[in-house]
């Protein structure tokens, strides 16, 4: 439903245009039903309701829960394999050795503990094919009967519900707003956009579609409904489209499949390709970087069969050899390798963008006497490239003042491998230059609020969303890099997945690491406890869903705690029909059932390429535990991974990225404060209207305000 795709993606709940009434009383248990949960409702949410007839009043209550269930990972049971979690966990090897005994009965023998357990430990049996093992003994109801409830704590969770204008306003200004970002999303995002394009194709569009990707989704629904496309202005968005409607990667990193076009599409996209050469012969350029993918498009499209577009044949050519194009890329890349650097530079700030992503690359290799002519073309394409690109710059030029301890190198499909960080750093002095001129340029472009500023301190240290594909969809996510902090004396992870058509066996685990990055211990299928953390037990198929659960005092010993998924067998993250990760913090005086959606902090989906997911890391500090988000992907081996197996590439990882200094909303909030009244958040609604950034609004802003959210932090970052 379309409402409660707009619920989810900006807690805002559309206007019902029902009928009028009293629904006072469904108000009052949408309240109540929202707290257990841990949401609650505005009040002009709560008036809107009860001024509703009860059935219409009713309909909206349930979308609304239905939502925010569904957001928090509530919409599902979450059962743990042993009944008193988490208490009564036993020893692993004692566990191991009571199901083998179990074994041993059924078929009639018999054996002393002492060879039960050497049998165990010795690896001789398959515990995994033990009775009882990595399957529930109980029911889900049978759990919670064995628990008492859990008691309200202070720092449960609360997150506000707004209403919002109705359904197809609300529908159209999150259209607007994910079709016309500056910056690119990740997979959740698109598919959002792509059934908003639908909704919406009819009303008002964007005036400039910034990102490629979000181009091919838009085009993708116009090419399928017959309409004609638009902001095609490279062969490549036209490649990207191709790809898009044949349910391949719009961002080209991975191949395509391509599917048979009707005639029908196929005369769109060749005219499509025939008028952006036609324009600019130039363009041809772009095509040998995918010849490939061309070439297995030219099979479906026939362009043979199309006289009245040469200039579509002509990419077709080009992918097959049969004509010579040189690109920008390669004449910047021929003078480099004759030692031509400055040159080089001067070619590629005709590709502003292009230029400022490979200035390291240029300021390194450039010897003494061309090195002025670098920094003098980086400078001239500062004006011309992305707010987006300027922000990276300054983050990648923040960090290379000294070598990293180790080099992470992150794709758009979140696949994370380490190498040696083999670069020479960059002069102090250039990168004092270079930052100057970013922060300056920066600065210019930050929009001029005519109200005061008012910030929350939560969200200083939230990376600024540069790319979508950093990041999960989900509840309360963060871009990666972010830190956030934890409360509570208890950290609680949890994993869900359910299988779509063959056993899939995930394992949830945490690794602890000392100050120095190295192991500290870790606790999961093979080891139930350690220095006080506890395993909620190994379920070894999902065929109707399952959950683990690991419990986190934060006395713990060490400085990292980190949580990773394990597929042992079965389906990967992208195959299995639904898979999620997130954490909880409570008191110690909270041991109600193992999942409670008030506790819940943070829910994301797991959706990358590889076998192992890190989705975050726990870190402790002088002013205690925060949650930094990895949003990363090992590749891992086809089967049987463990986490005693990736002890050191993960914690290769996690010092790479921690090491790291990433550009967070405090970065823009000091760049506000030269120009503008810039205060902190403490709790006190202003008297007057304000700008305000965080995390969450409050509730009873002065009218006139304006809320830059979670959702809208990708809006701060400089066009």
């Amino acid at each position: 439903m379309l409402e409660k795709l707009i619920i989810q993606k900006t807690l805002r709940v559309p206007a019902s245009t029902g009928a009028a009434g009293d629904g006072t009383p469904v108000a009052r248990q949408l309240d109540a039903a929202l707290l257990d949960v841990g949401f609650s409702a505005s009040r002009a949410l709560l008036e809107h309701v009860g001024a509703l007839a009860p059935g219409p009043a009713l309909d909206l209550a349930a979308t609304v829960v239905s939502a925010v269930r569904e957001l928090v990972g509530d919409h599902v049971q979450h059962n743990a394999y042993f009944i008193g979690f988490p208490h009564d966990v036993p020893d692993t090897v004692e566990f191991w050795t009571e199901r083998l005994r179990a074994a041993v009965l059924a078929g009639g023998g018999t054996a002393t503990d002492a060879q039960l357990r050497d049998a165990v430990v010795s690896g001789a049996v398959n515990l995994l094919d033990l009775p009882g093992y990595g399957t529930y003994q109980h029911t889900y109801a049978e759990l919670l009967a064995a628990h008492d409830a859990l008691i309200t704590g202070a720092g449960d969770r609360v997150t506000l519900l707004r209403l919002g204008d109705t359904a197809g306003v609300e529908a159209e200004r999150l259209y607007l707003a994910l079709a016309g970002s500056s910056t690119p999303h990740g997979e959740a995002d698109l598919a959002i956009l792509g059934e908003l394009a639908v909704a919406c194709m009819d009303g008002p569009q964007p005036a400039q579609i910034p990102v490629r990707e979000n181009r091919a989704v838009l085009n993708g629904v116009r090419l399928v409904l017959g309409r004609p496309l638009v902001s095609v202005d490279t062969t490549t968005d036209v490649l990207r489209l191709a790809c898009h409607v044949s349910g391949g990667d719009a961002s080209l990193v991975t191949p395509t499949r391509f599917r048979a076009f009707p005639r029908r599409e196929r005369r769109i996209l060749l005219a499509a390709l025939n008028e952006v050469v036609a324009a600019s012969p130039d363009k041809l350029g772009d095509v040998v970087r995918y010849a490939e993918r061309w070439k297995r498009l030219g099979e479906r499209l026939h362009p043979h069969e199309y006289t009245g577009w040469p200039h579509a044949r002509e990419v077709f050519a080009v992918a097959r050899g049969e004509r010579r194009v040189r690109n920008l890329a390669g004449r910047a890349e021929e003078a480099i390798r004759a030692g031509a650097v400055g040159p080089a530079a001067g070619v590629l700030s005709a590709a502003p963008g292009l230029l400022l992503r490979s200035a390291d690359r240029l300021l390194r290799l450039a010897p003494a006497s061309e090195r002025t002519a670098v920094v003098e073309a980086v400078t001239g394409a500062l004006g011309s490239a992305s707010g987006r690109v300027l922000c990276a710059l300054r983050e990648h030029v923040g960090n290379r003042l000294t070598p990293a301890s180790a080099r992470m190198y992150a794709n758009r499909s979140r696949r994370a491998w380490v190498g040696p960080d083999e670069r020479p750093p960059l002069p102090a002095g250039l990168v004092a230059e270079l930052s100057a001129l970013l922060d300056a340029e920066i600065t210019a472009r930050l929009p001029r609020w005519e109200r005061p500023l008012v910030v929350d301190p939560e969200v200083l240290d939230v990376a600024l969303p540069l790319s979508g594909k950093a990041a999960e969809g989900g509840f309360a996510v963060l871009p990666r890099g972010s830190r956030a902090s934890v409360p509570g004396e208890l950290l609680r992870c949890f994993t869900y997945w359910r299988q779509t058509s063959r056993r899939t066996d995930y394992d949830l685990s945490v690794l602890l690491l000392d100050d120095d990055f190295r192991g500290a211990g870790q606790v999961s299928w093979t080891n139930y406890h350690h220095d006080g953390v506890v395993h909620s037990g190994d379920i070894t198929e999902a065929e109707n869903g399952a959950t683990e659960f690991i419990d986190v005092p934060l006395t713990v010993g060490g400085r990292y705690v980190v949580p990773q998924v394990y597929i042992y067998a079965g389906e990967s993250f992208d195959e299995v029909a639904e898979a999620m990760f997130g954490y909880q913090t409570r008191t110690r005086d909270q041991h109600g059932a193992p999942f409670d959606a008030r506790t819940v902090r943070a829910r994301s989906h797991l959706r990358g390429q590889g076998r192992v997911a890190l989705p975050m890391v726990f870190a402790k500090g002088e002013h205690g535990w925060q949650a930094v988000w990895l949003h990363l992907y090992l590749r891992g081996m086809p089967s049987f991974n463990r986490v005693e197996e990736n002890t050191f590439n993960t914690a290769d990882r996690v010092r790479a990225l921690m090491e790291r200094r990433y550009l967070t909303v405090s970065y823009l909030v000091d760049r506000w404060r030269t120009r503008a009244e810039v205060t902190m958040w403490n709790g006190r609604l202003p008297d007057e209207p304000v700008t305000f950034i965080g995390i969450e609004a409050p509730e009873d802003l002065p009218d006139g305000s304006e809320a830059y959210t979670l959702g809208r932090l990708s809006e701060l970052i400089p066009a």
